[in-house]
């Protein structure tokens, strides 16, 4: 089953600095049917202003992957960690026992991100937080782990949780495919492009809640850019 999730349904709320929408349920947008997806808690699609982001604010167990789609983003943390993660790669945060953290675009334009909430599997741990570039022109055919807790895939950023986020770059009439496990879901969104998944289409920013599909065949209609969330 693909359940179209079209950009127009999602919530929204505009602060001037941050544009955001959201897959699910997240501050003051509250909608009972899209409280989570598994163990994928929050989809936020945001623009940054340039110049602006958050300022110091915790968190604690909690999974939190940013996938930057364009500009990039200036992370600070009370552990001492800084870096920049510029559009087409990845930073994940556990926040495990708790950690305060800031997010800024220092840049001259906009930045627009997907930020990705994932329950962990275990709490109590050390906060952690990495990030690591996968520049779009090498990831080659088809689908790249990008950040897993997952058997299998060590070579990716590692998150606390039995998921795996994995994106696609597609030229027009290119095709990709993705096996989903029994008893497992995805949550997928264009980040550019339209496509279509068996047989569903979707637009950029649209979501598509995936559940009982064991093999996802996924062709770009138009040149696209495919961010994938599997989880139990």
């Amino acid at each position: 089953m693909l359940q179209l999730r079209p950009f127009a349904t999602l919530g929204h709320a505009n602060h001037g600095w941050l544009d955001a929408h959201h897959h699910f349920s997240f501050a003051e947008y509250y909608d009972p049917e899209r409280m989570h997806w598994g163990t994928l808690r929050v989809w936020n699609d945001d623009l940054i202003a340039a110049g602006s982001g958050f300022p110091p604010h915790p968190h604690r167990d909690m999974e939190i992957i940013t996938y930057v789609r364009e500009g990039a983003i200036s992370h600070q943390d009370n552990l001492g960690n800084k870096g920049r993660t510029e559009a087409g790669d990845v930073q994940v945060m556990s926040a495990g026992t708790g950690i305060v953290h800031s997010e800024y675009n220092l840049e001259k334009v906009d930045t627009r991100i997907f930020q990705i909430w994932i329950i962990p599997e275990r709490s109590g741990e050390a906060p952690s937080w990495g990030t690591r570039p996968f520049p779009k022109g090498e990831r080659g055919e088809g689908f790249v782990t990008l950040a897993s807790g997952r058997e299998g895939d060590e070579q990716s950023l590692r998150i606390r949780s039995d998921a795996r986020l994995v994106a696609a770059t597609l030229k027009a009439g290119e095709s990709a495919e993705y096996v989903l496990d029994s008893g497992r879901r995805g949550y997928l969104v264009p980040a550019k492009g339209l496509i279509e998944v068996n047989g569903v289409r979707a637009a950029a920013r649209d979501g598509l809640a995936i559940e009982d599909e064991s093999l996802l065949r996924v062709t770009a209609l138009e040149d696209s850019e495919i961010v994938l969330v599997d989880v139990a």
